[in-house]
């Protein structure tokens, strides 16, 4: 395991009975490591702010993509919907056309239909 003396702050030490030499030092040693604590402060602070801005970067980045491939996608079901709609187009069209009489009665049906419905 690794030394913690390295992030603990180191305490001063007495040399004295009185212990009066070493108050204006622990204050200095104080004021140091706040110094140093402020600096580390500042310093995670920058280094966090970097990453959240890599990481929204890169989110933005995935987002961007997505959204291409949803294009992409949307843009390839509409064709095969359009391709799907005209095929069916051009069945019907040669269904009315191999049988006229069953294509009208269908279409009187169908209309019939409609406008009972449309009475309720």
């Amino acid at each position: 395991m690794s030394e913690t003396s390295e992030f603990a702050p180191s305490r001063p030490r007495k040399t004295g009975a009185t212990g009066a030499s070493t108050a204006p030092r622990s204050t200095e040693e104080l004021e140091a490591q706040v110094t140093r604590l402020q600096e580390d402060l500042k310093a995670i602070t920058a280094t966090l702010a970097r990453l959240g801005g890599d990481k929204v970067n890169e989110a933005r980045d995935t987002a961007r993509q997505e959204y291409r491939q949803l294009i992409r996608s949307g843009q390839s079901v509409i064709e095969e919907v359009g391709d799907q709609a005209g095929a069916l187009e051009k069945q019907l069209k040669d269904t009315v056309r191999e049988r006229p009489l069953t294509a009208l009665a269908g279409a009187i049906g169908v209309g019939f239909l409609l406008a009972l419905l449309s009475r309720r």
